[in-house]
């Protein structure tokens, strides 16, 4: 029966499939972590069928871990953290088939950094124990560093140590945070307990402190979203990362700040957070994260880069979403963080490819290779008009959602978010038409080789989906709207 055991599962086999990737021979490395990964997706799918929009968490498993401290290992999952995990176990397969072109050296160890990774930012997803969550998110850092450090450009030594002290001090803040709400709560109630729902239920007089707690639980989120100023980590770890390391970060590991923000800062400290001077504070970063995002991704000569600078922008929506708080911009919001996934995820698959040919991400390096390779311009093109945010297409669906629940709450700031999608279309179509459209006039792009069928099979699923959401998104919404109803409810009412 799919039941409780299923998310224990989607924990442990990435573990598991790690030893296998290590004790395989080197050259057989990457089918392992490809069938491995492939496994976890194929577990994952019956989430999607089996869950049921009404029923609150589900799937929850509870098992004493350390109980002299009250430490659970406890999870389960609802309609908001459902698509963080699909998202996660749907992206890592491609990133691992993605992959197989370029890492050529150390093979068993890269692959098995992104099982341990799998594992990582499922465990974030899915804890309802906020000591496990804080194990989950440090447990996360680690095998990224590696990724990025070991496997990355020429700078890769300095994007992954600022990736990490980033970071490293966000959460050590967070976990100090966490400690004195475990200590706050059992001496009101005297249970000592980590567990998210005791917490979330017991929560009462913090007094002066909640301040200061919303505050270590913020910047913990807000460098992980990232939100302006708190962004300038993002663009070099986005630009040395390898392809897979950027596909992860932009699709899975910047929703982990957001999804913080939905789980944890707004139902702990809701006075704090609809507090008119953190509204107007968020607000504001959102508007010039959207502004100023795309603007900088406007004049970046390289085109990963440009893209890394468009999540700064597209992560902004997100933050003003959840701050508006109504069910349109929450359920939009969450649909930009899987249509975010999904479309820079394939952006950065498809640098990443010509990259492999032309071994340049400069876009004047390019211009006309729509003769030479149509079916990657085309392919490129939809996935821009995606991230644009082009109607029959994903980007279209969250976007709106989150323009339109916004202007109900904060019409203005609506309305300024509304010019961002118009600069976002300026930056795209103006690199597609440097990229693809201009003269062709550079020798070395007569020779370039159209996608192959790998590269086909990475790109088709994310296509599909573009289209799915884009078209028909109402299995999304239908399952994702319990619970951002439920948290709205919740955070109005304290």
């Amino acid at each position: 029966m799919y039941g409780r055991w299923v998310l224990t599962a989607l924990l442990v086999w990435p573990l598991l499939a790690t030893l296998l990737v290590l004790l395989a021979p080197a050259t057989r490395a990457k089918y392992v972590a490809l069938g491995a990964s492939l496994l976890e997706f194929a577990l994952s799918v019956p989430l999607w069928w089996t869950f049921a929009p009404e029923g609150g968490m589900q799937f929850v498993a509870d098992y004493a871990w350390i109980a002299p401290w009250g430490i659970h290992y406890t999870v389960g999952v609802d309609g908001i953290s459902l698509f963080m995990v699909l998202l996660t176990t749907f992206l890592m397969p491609l990133s691992v088939l993605g992959s197989w072109s370029y890492i050529t050296r150390r093979e068993p160890g890269f692959y098995a950094l992104l099982l341990v990774l799998t594992t990582g930012m499922i465990g974030v997803f899915v804890a309802l124990d906020l000591f496990f969550f804080y194990v989950m998110w440090e447990v996360m850092l680690i095998p990224m560093y590696f990724i990025i450090g070991v496997w990355g450009g020429e700078n890769r030594l300095y994007a992954a140590i600022k990736f990490f002290i980033y970071t490293f001090f966000g959460s050590l803040l967070m976990l100090v945070a966490i400690l004195v709400l475990y200590f706050h709560v059992g001496q009101a109630t005297g249970t000592f307990s980590f567990a998210y729902l005791h917490l979330l239920a017991d929560l009462h007089d913090l007094g002066n402190l909640a301040p200061w707690l919303f505050g270590a639980f913020f910047l913990a989120f807000a460098i992980k979203v990232p939100m302006f100023p708190f962004h300038t980590w993002l663009p070099d770890a986005h630009v040395e990362a390898p392809t897979a390391g950027s596909v992860i970060l932009a699709g899975i590991l910047l929703k982990m700040g957001t999804y913080g923000f939905l789980r944890f800062a707004l139902p702990f400290f809701p006075a704090v957070a609809l507090s008119e001077t953190v509204q107007a504070a968020i607000v504001a970063l959102s508007l010039i994260g959207i502004i100023y995002g795309g603007l900088v991704a406007m004049v970046q000569p390289d085109f990963k880069k440009l893209i890394a600078y468009s999540s700064v922008a597209h992560l902004g929506f997100v933050m003003l979403g959840i701050w508006a708080l109504t069910l349109q911009s929450v359920q939009g919001a969450l649909l930009v963080m899987i249509n975010h996934g999904i479309s820079t995820g394939a952006l950065f698959f498809l640098v990443g490819m010509i990259y492999e040919r032309r071994h340049s991400r400069l876009i004047d390096a390019y211009g006309g290779i729509a003769r030479v390779v149509p079916l990657f311009a085309a392919i490129l093109t939809i996935v821009s008009l995606s991230s644009i945010g082009l109607p029959g297409t994903n980007g279209f669906v969250g976007e709106f959602l989150v323009l339109l629940g916004a202007f109900r709450t904060y019409p203005v700031a609506a309305v300024i978010a509304t010019t961002g999608v118009i600069v976002a279309a300026a930056y795209l179509l103006w690199a597609l038409q440097r990229v693809l459209f201009n003269p062709l006039d550079k020798h070395e792009n007569e020779k370039l080789t159209d996608l192959t069928a790998r590269e086909l099979a990475v790109l088709v699923p994310l296509l599909a989906c573009i289209i799915w959401i884009g078209v028909y998104p109402k299995p999304f919404l239908r399952r994702m709207e319990p619970a951002a109803r439920q948290l709205i409810e919740q955070v109005r009412s304290k």
